[in-house]
């Protein structure tokens, strides 16, 4: 799935899932909580690693995933080393809506492990950017939170997770293309602009792709230490400190601006041709949409959109 592809599904997302905040009275005219830099005002909680036995660590995949969200973290979980312990650190496994194949990006095929239904209880779940939207998906994540040590989404995983309404109040940060979109469409989020990930209790989130490898990098480290962290990086070859300064993505914070020369999409801020794109005049000003889903999620709220361009 091209980025261009995961931005719409995450428009289509925030279109047709049913708003959890609308059944808490939440004032949806509140403005949007867009903050930038350090992740100052989140705290992640403390983690206890077992003396024995494998962490449980379930990857929820539907169609569509973007493959280095789930498989970046998973080879992080797999490359984890204790010494003096036979039993691997991490079980991981794969959770779909049924045990069929399921086309994840770039056309390749995944058959889950489990169920929604028959899946073990997971202590770590990993939510990738993906298509999938239901209501049993929902009920399931909220479901495993309750006794989750860990819920972490990666990329575009983040509208997922926000349409739980579990992020209500919290911090959360997600692909930099997504960063408008997320706020407005769950304006009880404290999204973060510019950073790798932010943990907020039991609830963490990435920026996007590779940025799913700190964070499990950084959960890594929050069970068993900072050099079983470093160890697994080492296995893995990869040199990103990411994982150890998450205020890294700093390039991400600064808000683009749209101009006649070089247009922004409206809605996820993403460089668009003003020849071939789509373009709409609101209220005397015209806006540039990468694609038909963010032209109609425009309109769904365009004052919001045309304010945040401001």
């Amino acid at each position: 799935m091209k980025r261009r592809e995961l931005l719409k599904t995450a428009a289509a997302l925030g279109l047709t899932v049913a708003n959890p905040f609308s059944a808490m009275g939440e004032n949806r005219d509140k403005a949007p909580h867009t903050g930038n830099g350090s992740q100052s005002s989140a705290k992640a909680n403390p983690l206890k690693a077992p003396e024995q036995g494998s962490i449980p660590v379930a990857f929820l995949i539907s169609e569509g995933a973007v493959v280095i969200d789930f498989s970046g973290p998973w080879q992080v979980f797999e490359e984890v080393d204790i010494p003096g312990r036979k039993a691997d650190a991490f079980q991981l496994y794969t959770v779909g809506q049924t045990t069929d194949p399921v086309r994840v990006s770039g056309g390749m095929k995944i058959v889950p492990d489990y169920t929604l239904e028959t899946a073990p209880p997971p202590k770590v779940v990993v939510i990738p950017a993906q298509s999938g939207r239901s209501q049993a998906m929902l009920d399931w994540i909220r479901s495993s939170s309750k006794s989750a040590d860990v819920v972490m989404s990666v990329c575009t995983g983040a509208f997922l997770l926000a349409s739980t309404g579990l992020l209500s109040g919290r911090a959360a940060t997600t692909h930099h293309n997504g960063y408008k979109s997320l706020s407005i469409q769950y304006p009880q989020v404290q999204v973060k602009r510019g950073v790798r990930f932010v943990e907020d209790g039991i609830f963490a989130s990435s920026g996007g792709l590779s940025c799913g490898i700190d964070l499990a990098l950084r959960v890594v480290e929050r069970y068993y230490g900072r050099e079983i962290a470093r160890n697994a990086a080492y296995q893995m070859e990869y040199q990103g400190q990411g994982w150890m300064n998450p205020d890294a993505n700093a390039i991400y914070a600064k808000v683009r601006a749209s101009t006649e020369k070089h247009p922004l999409c409206a809605v996820c801020e993403m460089d668009v041709d003003p020849v071939l794109a789509l373009k709409s005049t609101y209220k005397n000003r015209t806006y540039y949409f990468c694609s038909r889903e963010h032209k109609n999620e425009f309109y769904a709220a365009p004052d919001k959109f045309a304010n945040a361009a401001q």
